[in-house]
C-alpha cells in the first residue's frame, strides 16, 4: 500500500514537472517577442488566435503520436491534409451534404490514406519514410484529379469549424479520443508495448502488424480531422503536386516530438498541445518582427532538429523503421 502510495506521488511530481516546463515554455517564448516588439504582439486577443491556429496542428499531432510513438514515421501527412480537405469540401458542396459531407468526408478519407500507408508499410517491409514519401506523390496527384485543377473553397456557411466555439469543440473532442485510446484500452497499451521493444511485444502474443497498420489508420483519421480544421479556418485548398505538399509536415511533427519529449512523465497530449502553441508563439513572433519567411523557415528548421535531438534516442543497432 505505501509503496503504491510512494508511486503514486512520483507519477504525480513528474506531471507537475513537465507542466511547469511547459509553462516556462509559453512564458519565455511570449516574453521575448513581447519585449522586442510590444506594440503588435502578445495581446490577450492576440494570443487567443494564436492559440486557435495551434489547435489545427495539435489535432493532427495527436493522432501521428500512434506512429511516431512505435518508431515509424509518415512523410504523407500534408499529402493527406490536402485530399482529405479537398474530398470533404467536393463532398460538402458538390453533393450537397453540408457538414455531415465534410466531416465524414475528410475523416473517412484520412483514415483510408491512413490504411494505406500502413498496409503497403507492412507488405513491402522497407522503412515507413520511404513507403509514405512514394505514396504522398500518388495521394497528391489523386487529390489534384478530384480537384480538376481549381482551388476547392468552403462557402461561408460551412465554416463553423474555422472559429471558436466550433474548432474548440471538434479539437477537444479529438484530443479526448486520442486520451481515451491511450490511456484505457489495448490499442494504447500495445502501442506503448510496440514502441517499447518490437521484440518483446510480439513474444508477448501481441500482433504487431496489426498494430502498426491500426496506429496508422488511427493517425489518417485524426488529420482528416485537422483536414476539417485547416478548410475551415482558411477557407480553401489547393491541390499541388511534385512533394509541395510536405510543407504541411513539419509543424505536426514538431508538436508530435513534444508529446514524445514529455512522455517520460504521463502526459504526452497536453504537452503536445501546449507544444502546438508554443511553436506558433515563435512563427507570430517573428511575423511580428517582420522577418522574411526565409529566416522563419530556417528556424523552424533548427527547431525541428533541436527538438527531435532532444527528443529522440536511437539504440545501438536500431534500425529505422
Amino acid at each position: 500500500m505505501k509503496a503504491s502510495s510512494e508511486k503514486a506521488e512520483k507519477k504525480l511530481g513528474g506531471k507537475l514537472k513537465g507542466y511547469l516546463m511547459l509553462l516556462l515554455m509559453v512564458i519565455v517564448s511570449w516574453g521575448i517577442f513581447k519585449i522586442i516588439t510590444p506594440g503588435n504582439f502578445g495581446s490577450a486577443k492576440n494570443m487567443l488566435s494564436y492559440f486557435e491556429a495551434s489547435l489545427l496542428a495539435a489535432v493532427g499531432a495527436v493522432g501521428f503520436y500512434f506512429v511516431m510513438v512505435m518508431g515509424m514515421f509518415d512523410f504523407s501527412i500534408g499529402a493527406n491534409i490536402m485530399l482529405s480537405a479537398i474530398v470533404g469540401c467536393v463532398f460538402a458542396n458538390r453533393f450537397g451534404l453540408g457538414y455531415a459531407g465534410l466531416v465524414i468526408g475528410a475523416i473517412l478519407t484520412g483514415a483510408l490514406v491512413g490504411f494505406l500507408n500502413g498496409e503497403f508499410y507492412v507488405r513491402l517491409k522497407i522503412p515507413s519514410m520511404i513507403v509514405t514519401t512514394g505514396l504522398a506523390l500518388i495521394y497528391e496527384s489523386v487529390a489534384n484529379y478530384i480537384a480538376g485543377g481549381v482551388e476547392q473553397t468552403l462557402p461561408s456557411g460551412l465554416r463553423a469549424f474555422g472559429q471558436m466555439p466550433g474548432n474548440l469543440i471538434l479539437a477537444v473532442l479529438a484530443f479526448g479520443v486520442a486520451f481515451l485510446l491511450l490511456n484505457y484500452t489495448k490499442i494504447g497499451t500495445y502501442t506503448y508495448a510496440i514502441g517499447s521493444n518490437e521484440f518483446v511485444a510480439k513474444n508477448m502474443g501481441i500482433n504487431v502488424n496489426r498494430y502498426k497498420k491500426l496506429a496508422f489508420i488511427i493517425s489518417g483519421a485524426f488529420l482528416g480531422t485537422m483536414a476539417v480544421l485547416t478548410i475551415s479556418y482558411g477557407s480553401s485548398m489547393v491541390a499541388v503536386t511534385g512533394m509541395a505538399s510536405m510543407s504541411r509536415n513539419f509543424v505536426p511533427t514538431m508538436g508530435c516530438f513534444f508529446g514524445l519529449a514529455f512522455k517520460k512523465y504521463g502526459m504526452p497530449i497536453p504537452a503536445i498541445i501546449i507544444g502546438e502553441f508554443v511553436i506558433n508563439i515563435i512563427f507570430f513572433g517573428f511575423i511580428a518582427l517582420g522577418a522574411p519567411t526565409a529566416i522563419q523557415d530556417v528556424i523552424t528548421g533548427f527547431a525541428l532538429l533541436i527538438i527531435v535531438m532532444l527528443t529522440t534516442k536511437v539504440a545501438k543497432g536500431e534500425i529505422v523503421k
